[in-house]
């Protein structure tokens, strides 16, 4: 089922886009020092970051924005980002960069596989994944990241209480992941039942993603789960 699961879903769509010169020499420079490799396997974390502290992953982030702003509100956290869209990534490192941030690491691979060959089990203290791709044609929803396979997959990373921050601007997108994080026996909605959660304190700034929903009219959907 699994294997079956890996090859039907994937955490993102591969976008061809232009790198700016700054994005680029930001790969090249600072790759070497925050890059991960899915080809390494199993990443040990306090090897990796040099200290014990709580570990955060976030799937999809984008430019970086929130999660820059994420790490630099929770300097004694660890922030492990999954990201395929290279400029979105250049960009993150450019920030890292300028600010001398040593606590964030960066996979540039799909989320599925990292979880299943990188990440140990029971080791994640918070996971995030805000406005992932809600395929809103309905022949598509099968390709939505938030399925039951992945949410077990999820639970075996997450450590025993561990937090899952959701967010999107779908409305249909917010019922379905209700609906399915809320049929898991390994998770407990932290807001009771059937209930979508405040702005999470994971995200901590308005990116321009966000700002141009909302100037359109969307609501913005948060869910908060635990793993039980």
């Amino acid at each position: 089922m699994e294997n079956n699961f890996m090859r039907r879903i994937r955490s993102f769509v591969r976008r061809d886009s232009r790198m700016t010169d700054a994005q680029r020499q930001a790969l090249e420079t600072c790759w070497p020092k925050v890059g991960l490799d899915v080809r390494d396997g199993f990443i040990h974390f306090d090897e990796v970051f040099k200290r014990q502290a709580r570990r955060v992953i976030e799937i999809g982030f984008g430019s970086g924005h929130s999660l820059l702003a994420a790490a630099k509100a929770h300097l004694d956290y660890d922030f492990i980002g999954i990201e395929t869209h290279q400029p979105g990534i250049g960009t993150l490192l450019q920030h890292i960069q300028a600010e001398q941030l040593n606590h964030i690491r960066i996979f540039y691979a799909d989320a599925v596989e990292v979880l299943n060959q990188c990440i140990p089990d029971q080791s994640i203290d918070i996971l995030q994944i805000f406005f992932p791709d809600p395929w809103r044609k309905r022949r598509h929803h099968k390709r939505r990241l938030i399925q039951p396979e992945f949410v077990s997959l999820v639970a075996k990373k997450l450590k025993k209480n561990g937090e899952w921050h959701l967010a999107t601007d779908w409305e249909d997108y917010a019922l379905h992941m209700m609906k399915v994080l809320s049929s898991s026996v390994e998770f407990k909605n932290a807001y009771g039942e059937g209930k979508y959660a405040e702005r999470s304190s994971q995200r901590p700034v308005v990116t321009k993603f966000e700002q141009r929903g909302e100037n359109a009219g969307h609501r913005i959907w948060e869910l908060l789960f635990n793993k039980i």
